[in-house]
């Protein structure tokens, strides 16, 4: 089997903006852009019209408001107002690592993550006790192109560690997104049920 993890409620914790829209247009003010005076609302309308599923990465939802509003831009400015919007403070969960080394002596590990900022996985793993190598696939939403509970995000991730869908073993907190690996025929572990210290035991028993 493959045991996968979920990042954010899972592994680590991070401080979100309190009103990302407000956050959004604070760095994209200081990069020169004119932020309409209905942001907020632009930034919580629809622009992008993708299948059911799909993640639209933030930048390029930002980048279409704008455009809604006839706001010029400069795709870069807005790529890093966005990523500067969401620099996180990180916190490592109690367990994590205990977790993390029970799964790797199952099977291969991955990391399953909704995440519509680009680099921000990246980065949370750098400012956590967790490594990049702890991993042998990491698969986010915007990069693969969908979201948890879609089932092509865990049929991704499957190929990248090259198991079958239904031998998935994944780890989340919640059950309405992490617990979509059950629609490929996977095994969901949710922290609802299963604190993080209590991971590694939950392993064995899968795996028996």
């Amino acid at each position: 089997m493959a045991v996968t993890f979920d990042l954010f409620g899972t592994l680590v914790d991070v401080d979100q903006p309190a009103d990302p829209a407000v956050a959004v247009a604070t760095e994209l003010e200081s990069r020169g852009v004119a932020v309409p005076d209905d942001w907020p609302v632009a930034y919580r309308q629809v622009h992008v019209d993708a299948p059911a599923g799909a993640e639209v990465p933030l930048p390029a939802h930002v980048a279409a408001a704008l455009s809604s509003r006839d706001v010029a831009f400069v795709h870069g400015d807005v790529r890093r107002a966005v990523i500067a919007a969401f620099d996180p403070e990180v916190r490592t969960r109690a367990g994590a690592l205990e977790a993390l080394e029970a799964a790797r002596e199952r099977g291969p590990v991955g990391l399953c993550s909704n995440c519509s900022v680009p680099e921000l996985v990246g980065r949370t793993l750098v400012r956590s006790a967790l490594e990049r190598a702890d991993f042998d696939a990491v698969v986010t939403s915007a990069g693969c192109g969908w979201r948890k509970p879609a089932p092509e995000i865990f049929e991704i991730t499957a190929a990248h560690l090259d198991v079958e869908p239904n031998d998935l073993v994944h780890v989340g907190d919640d059950p309405r997104t992490d617990g979509g690996v059950e629609g490929v025929g996977g095994t969901f572990v949710s922290l609802e049920e299963t604190p993080l210290s209590a991971v590694p035991d939950r392993l064995v028993v899968i795996d028996r």
